[in-house]
């Protein structure tokens, strides 16, 4: 569709509501699953959708304006008063509605997505759009497929939790799977409806509803720190693996150049065990003009005889690398998002949460994985800094 049909036909505009406040996890929709904010996340799945125009955020939060913006969205500001945790979902996407036509856009459908659902199936968007824009639906919302027996308590008698009572089904007969009918679990990832139609319905839920069906491992929704706990584990699972651009790659260095173990002589002198192929990785990244550091909490004269050999800058005896590496950063005029950092333990976390692409040796600390964006497959001191730097050097960049 040329811009000029778009125009006519009016857009698909996706709206992600995301404020900044949240009480059961705080600041919940900057949660990093996989090594990426959950608003991030919201923001590539809607851009990844063919039949998405236009990807907004509606917030009242500063840094999550400026991830949402840096991740490529437009961001709406909403007022106070639509602000608060009374304030309903609607009434952050009919202001944006409001903002987008007062600035002459004009749109058709509307796909209303949860920050909150870190795994959004883009193809699944799609399909969506496609029923409504053909008004074959009014409205849509995904949902996954389930044949489970469902229960309710019925509070009207006496006793604490009041008795069980069958919904979906006969107790008093155990039907087979393939014999039951099967019911729909609304995931809350996200709704596609028309425009015009929800401004007179007030709600999500109107005219015809659809539901478009997603795998059941994409339903997880985060509203507690056990959610964020098992989004990060299946992301590691199921993200599929990106290439990683970036303008600069820094590193810790021991159990991430070494594999985290010390040789001590009789003088007391340490000797580490590093890899060559690391070496190999590095003299490559060096000629393709991309900046490195080694950012170290270690005092020692193996660090920087490393550093020496391999040509790269060193900061040792580091304790805040987090500030350490803004300040180079800063130095050095690269942004933070630009960043690859690979770390393998706790003291590599400050600095992991501050830069655009966290990294993970294999054998890294379980709370290092689940910071992280990529999780390598090498171990420290086994070749994880040469991987980390090919998949650098193998992403395409403007020539």
């Amino acid at each position: 569709m040329t811009e000029s049909q778009q125009r006519r036909a009016g857009l698909t505009v996706a709206v992600i509501p995301a404020r900044g406040g949240s009480k059961g996890v705080p600041r919940k929709n900057l949660r990093r699953i996989g090594g990426v904010p959950l608003i991030q996340r919201a923001v590539r799945a809607a851009a990844a959708a063919r039949q998405v125009d236009l990807v907004v955020v509606s917030t009242d939060d500063a840094e999550i304006a400026e991830l949402s913006a840096a991740a490529g969205a437009r961001v709406i500001r909403r007022p106070a008063e639509i602000s608060g945790a009374t304030a309903s979902s609607e009434s952050a996407v009919l202001h944006a509605l409001d903002a987008l036509e007062s600035a002459g856009d004009t749109v058709d459908v509307v796909v209303f997505i949860q920050a909150t659902s870190p795994f959004i199936p883009s193809d699944r968007i799609d399909v969506a759009v496609d029923e409504v824009r053909s008004r074959r639906y009014d409205s849509m919302f995904s949902a996954h497929e389930t044949y489970g027996f469902l229960w309710r308590r019925d509070d009207s008698g006496e006793g604490k939790d009041g008795a069980a009572e069958a919904i979906n089904h006969d107790a008093t007969h155990r039907s087979r799977r393939q014999d039951r009918e099967p019911h729909y679990l609304e995931t809350g990832a996200f709704y596609v409806f028309r425009a015009g139609g929800f401004r007179k319905a007030g709600h999500r839920f109107f005219g015809r509803v659809g539901i478009v069906e997603v795998p059941e491992w994409s339903a997880v929704e985060i509203d507690d720190v056990q959610h964020v706990a098992v989004a990060s584990a299946l992301a590691a699972l199921v993200d599929q693996p990106e290439s990683i651009d970036v303008k600069a790659v820094v590193t810790d260095f021991d159990g991430v150049h070494t594999d985290d173990t010390v040789l001590i002589d009789t003088a007391g002198e340490e000797q580490v065990r590093v890899s060559r192929e690391d070496g190999m990785g590095v003299a490559r990244l060096r000629r393709a003009g991309i900046p490195m550091l080694i950012l170290s909490t270690e005092v020692n004269p193996v660090v920087r005889a490393r550093a020496h050999k391999l040509r790269v800058p060193v900061l040792h005896g580091i304790e805040d690398k987090a500030e350490a590496l803004a300040a180079w950063a800063g130095e050095n005029g690269i942004a933070l998002a630009d960043i690859a950092y690979l770390g393998n333990d706790v003291n590599d976390l400050p600095a992991m949460r501050i830069v655009g692409w966290p990294v993970a040796v294999a054998n890294a600390h379980p709370e290092v994985r689940a910071a992280a964006r990529a999780v390598l497959a090498r171990s420290g001191g086994q070749g994880a800094v040469r991987e980390l730097i090919e998949r650098v050097l193998t992403a395409d960049r403007p020539r």
